[in-house]
């Protein structure tokens, strides 16, 4: 009898040891451009989304942060390489950042939306929530460009119901401490904001 329960105690065991092993965090896939790719930083550690991750571990939120963002993406590179990294990742949550070197370029507004709502479109069906990070122009490329660029954001994420974070640099574009030399890609003191900025409209997605 004894030999007997010993040898449960031993199958039990192995079963836990192969067969129950704890499920993978769920991911976040940031998705975006050089403002979420860090450039421009000493270390990566400093961007906002390596920030996220540490915020997420401090509140025991048991998400994973994948950061593919590519420094000079534009919306059409993005939507090429997002079918993979949804394979690849299987996210829960995306954040898509992407669209701020289509306006930079002056690329045609209405692709840049066409590209950015195809990229929901796939986010959703591989059964991820998308949080919608918006981009502004500024003003010397126009009002009606910059209000076309600006809208975009806004009106997708009315037709889908997404979660928008309007602008992404708040608070920072103007802020010279807060911005590179470039003028454009905020420093290690902005990306801070950067999350900050983010945080509110993330949270409610996220599931302790």
């Amino acid at each position: 009898m004894k030999r007997l329960f010993v040898l449960l105690l031993l199958v039990v065991a192995a079963v836990s040891a192969n067969g129950a092993a704890p499920a993978e965090a769920p991911v976040i896939l940031v998705f975006g451009d050089s403002i979420s790719a860090g450039y421009g930083l000493a270390r990566v550690e400093q961007g906002w989304v390596a920030l996220l991750q540490t915020r997420l571990k401090t509140q025991e939120y048991g998400y994973q942060v994948v950061n593919a963002s590519v420094s000079g993406e534009t919306t059409a590179g993005g939507l090429a390489r997002l079918p993979r990294a949804l394979t690849l990742h299987q996210p829960k949550i995306v954040i898509l950042e992407l669209g701020g070197n289509d306006g930079l370029r002056a690329l045609p507004v209405a692709q840049m939306r066409a590209n950015l709502l195809h990229m929901v479109d796939l986010s959703v069906a591989a059964g991820a929530q998308v949080l919608l990070l918006g981009m502004r122009m500024p003003p010397n490329y126009g009002p009606e460009f910059t209000e076309q660029f600006r809208s975009s954001y806004t009106e997708l994420a009315r037709t889908k119901n997404l979660p928008l974070v309007p602008f992404l640099l708040n608070d920072i574009a103007l802020a010279p401490a807060l911005i590179q030399a470039d003028g454009i890609h905020p420093n290690d003191l902005g990306q801070p904001k950067l999350l900050d900025n983010v945080w509110p409209s993330l949270k409610p997605l996220l599931h302790h």
